[in-house]
């Protein structure tokens, strides 16, 4: 197992990427508190992680919101008697273009990609200190690593995650917390109609599926437990000595 005993805590952890890492943490011997804002989610996932043998404990919470996102990351540790990892996991695909701006949307949108992990990481690392070490996780996007014309308010937000990582490996080294974060390509999670299918046109999403998978060299979706397995990787110990790194997962794209 390689985290044994470890208490993590995942956020937007019932659907996709944050449920795959759950499941995929869990029979590698962690403990772990999952926190997501959809109560039905989390029902779901309680209920197949018991149906498989494994305990989890659960916390709603509405990551957009300040009190919340503090809440979630205290009351976890609670539960889980520290936290020894954390994966902020949080995001939205925001708004699609800067004309004629809903600023509504633009602010949940940076409140969920950027200001949640910001909070994450300053709640958590009270709690990491406390255990002698650890190591966060943040979810950014390669849109965090080269601009996207079609989400350009999404791609601010997640550059910003890769530059809170950057900072914070610096910032938590002497605490003895590693600071990473991943960033995927397209995915074929619940998100991905945020990106493709804004229009709610079906056929311009297939389209637009198509077109942005022909930037991919592997020519295919990402799927989420493949970014869980990275996410496995650079909180485990495997990863000792990897810190600021901001890993794509997005099957060649920013090689291109």
């Amino acid at each position: 197992m390689r985290l044994p005993n470890k208490l993590v805590v995942v956020t937007a952890a019932a659907s996709g990427m944050g449920r795959a890492g759950v499941e995929l943490f869990l029979r590698e011997g962690a403990r772990v508190a999952a926190v997501d804002v959809s109560a039905d989610g989390l029902a779901s996932l309680a209920a197949e992680m018991t149906a498989k043998g494994h305990a989890i404990d659960t916390i709603q919470a509405d990551l957009s919101r300040p009190d919340d996102m503090r809440r979630s990351i205290n009351e976890a540790a609670e539960r889980l008697g520290g936290i020894d990892l954390l994966w902020a996991h949080a995001g939205t695909p925001g708004p699609g273009g800067v004309e004629n701006l809903d600023l509504t949307a633009y602010d949940h949108a940076i409140a969920l990609n950027i200001t949640s992990a910001t909070l994450a990481a300053g709640e958590a690392i009270g709690h990491m200190r406390k255990r002698g070490g650890g190591a966060m996780l943040f979810t950014a996007s390669v849109s965090g690593l080269v601009g996207s014309m079609f989400s350009p308010v999404y791609s601010a937000a997640k550059f910003a995650v890769v530059g809170l990582t950057k900072s914070l490996a610096q910032r938590f080294a002497a605490d003895n917390v590693r600071v990473n974060v991943v960033c995927p390509g397209l995915a074929d999670t619940p998100m991905k109609l945020g990106f493709t299918g804004r229009s709610g046109d079906p056929d311009e999403a297939a389209a637009n599926q198509q077109r942005m998978l022909t930037t991919v060299p592997m020519g295919r979706l990402c799927k989420a437990e493949e970014v869980a397995h990275a996410a496995l990787w650079l909180l485990s110990d495997d990863a000792s000595f990897v810190t600021g790194v901001a890993l794509p997962v997005d099957g060649g794209f920013t090689a291109r």
